[in-house]
């Protein structure tokens, strides 16, 4: 009879585990680059939108000479927001081709509403602010996909962080500080860094979850928008300090 605790009748054999290591391996990697592909071309669509946009004769159509929404650039700019919730709460029960639609009409609105950092910085600060940005996502996603520290803990941090910026905002719309203004870019800065991580790490982790599952491929577009969100408001927030002002 064998004996449970003799190691010779309980270990997996070392070629077994080993092949279910690389397999897993290789899920994982294909898994991040699905999710890297979406989110860096969500954001170059973004960005060509954009400038496209900024130097087409339909500007005026969103917003006036100084870069302010009319009522129809308001319904625009405020449609991220509204596709981003739809997407989170509907999730479940989209299908996987409505969540890839949404996603890329996100982009395509957020490179409309985007269009006004043209009128208001150099096209030059505003190529280095973007190299800048992709440099340091780039370093922080690395560290949060490779690091062995649970980034877990952090997460309500940053929750309550990013929804007291969003309140300081909301305040500075009125109150117009500068002080205030550079106080937010330099929290918002270092918030979406830290949310650049956190969501790196908890996507990744994700994938135990949704392998083999009919949420593989959802999954995998939400994740992408998490860090195309974080890409796009880092860049924004940087931007206020590295843009010059166009005269």
């Amino acid at each position: 009879m064998a004996n449970w605790s003799d190691p010779r009748t309980t270990a997996v054999p070392r070629a077994a585990t080993g092949a279910r290591d690389a397999a897993f391996d290789a899920g994982l990697r294909s898994y991040m680059l699905s999710v890297y592909n979406y989110m860096a071309s969500g954001v170059l669509l973004t960005g060509i939108v954009a400038m496209l946009f900024a130097n087409s004769p339909y500007m005026g159509v969103l917003f006036d000479p100084f870069g302010r929404p009319n009522l129809l650039g308001m319904v625009v700019m405020f449609a991220p927001l509204g596709l981003v919730m739809a997407m989170s709460f509907g999730m479940q029960r989209m299908q996987e081709s409505t969540i890839k639609a949404l996603y890329w009409v996100l982009t395509v609105a957020m490179g409309l509403s985007l269009s006004t950092i043209f009128l208001r910085y150099t096209g030059g600060s505003i190529a280095q602010t973007f190299f800048a940005t992709a440099i340091g996502f780039g370093g922080l996603s690395l560290y949060g996909y490779t690091t062995k520290r649970d980034l877990a803990p952090f997460g309500t941090f940053l929750t309550m962080a990013l929804f007291g910026l969003i309140a300081a905002s909301l305040i500075n719309m009125f109150v117009h500080s500068q002080g205030m203004d550079l106080i937010i870019s330099f929290v918002g800065v270092l918030l979406f860094a830290g949310l650049t991580a956190f969501d790196t790490q908890r996507i990744k982790s994700t994938y135990y979850a949704v392998r083999g599952t009919s949420f593989y491929g959802k999954s995998a577009v939400m994740g992408a928008l998490q860090l195309y969100l974080d890409f796009v408001n880092m860049f924004l927030f940087l931007l206020r300090f590295m843009g010059n002002q166009r005269n």
